[in-house]
């Protein structure tokens, strides 16, 4: 096992009273930037650096980032939240650690779609059809993953595989 413990510190943010997140921080007590690469190849980060090792991801509308000896995550809802995130980045850095021959590591950030790509291939009527107010917020959404061209009513055949042939390139998963 590559990380075994860490202290864990909550910070409320000061700069804006009115936000009723927080975020935490766990302090590592051991050094992790060898599985940084592993750790991006499995879960497709959004930012990586090689040097030092970091790697950022965005989940559920948060960013995690794990560096060399910490691990921060933002916009949480409380101390348990914030605690129960960082024990399952820890059993994710220590799995591909330890499945790390049978993992290319990944020395770049992953390719996702581009919201203005995918509204390019819509028929931008702002029907809202789609339950979006808008194509922009649609498009928005197929890139996080949350709908597909199939949810939009508006699109013929040929641009939902037009739609389909660019997202196909990306993997959403």
């Amino acid at each position: 096992m590559l990380l075994e413990s860490y202290q864990f510190d909550v910070v409320n943010n000061h700069c804006m009273p009115a936000v009723r997140s927080v975020n935490c921080i766990a302090r590592l007590d051991q050094d992790v930037g060898c599985a940084i690469p592993y750790l991006n190849a499995v879960l497709e980060g959004d930012q990586f650096t090689p040097d030092p090792p970091s790697v950022t991801f965005k989940t559920e509308g948060r960013l995690i980032s794990v560096t060399e000896r910490t691990i921060t995550v933002n916009a949480v809802e409380d101390e348990a939240q914030g605690r129960k995130i960082i024990e399952w980045i820890k059993r994710e850095i220590n799995d591909a650690w330890e499945d790390r021959e049978n993992i290319e590591p990944r020395y770049t950030k992953a390719e996702r779609p581009q919201v203005v790509e995918v509204l390019k291939r819509l028929p931008k009527t702002n029907c809202k059809k789609c339950g979006a107010p808008t194509c922009m917020v649609f498009a928005t959404w197929v890139v996080q993953g949350a709908k597909d061209e199939t949810q939009c009513p508006e699109l013929n055949e040929e641009d939902k595989r037009n739609l389909h042939d660019y997202l196909a390139q990306f993997s959403l998963g």
